[in-house]
């Protein structure tokens, strides 16, 4: 992939997307009628779950393989 990137050395979209697929899970801080959550999304973007705090998405995508990275 490196040998890929373009002159400015940044990702395109799509190696960005393709990075780190299949394994890792981003976890970020979502609002969801009116209550703090935490959704799970894989590499691409797709949400894979909502869970009440923090710990519980980290442990949920640990049980499934995944490695978690926060997202901010």
């Amino acid at each position: 992939m490196m040998n890929e990137m373009t002159n400015n050395n940044k990702l395109t979209e799509a190696q960005f997307v393709a990075l780190g697929l299949p394994h890792l899970a981003y976890v970020k801080p979502i609002l969801v009628e009116g209550a703090d959550r935490f959704a799970i999304h894989r590499a691409d973007g797709v949400m894979l779950a909502i869970l009440e705090d923090r710990a519980q998405a980290i442990a949920a995508a640990l049980e499934n393989h995944l490695v978690p990275v926060s997202v901010h």
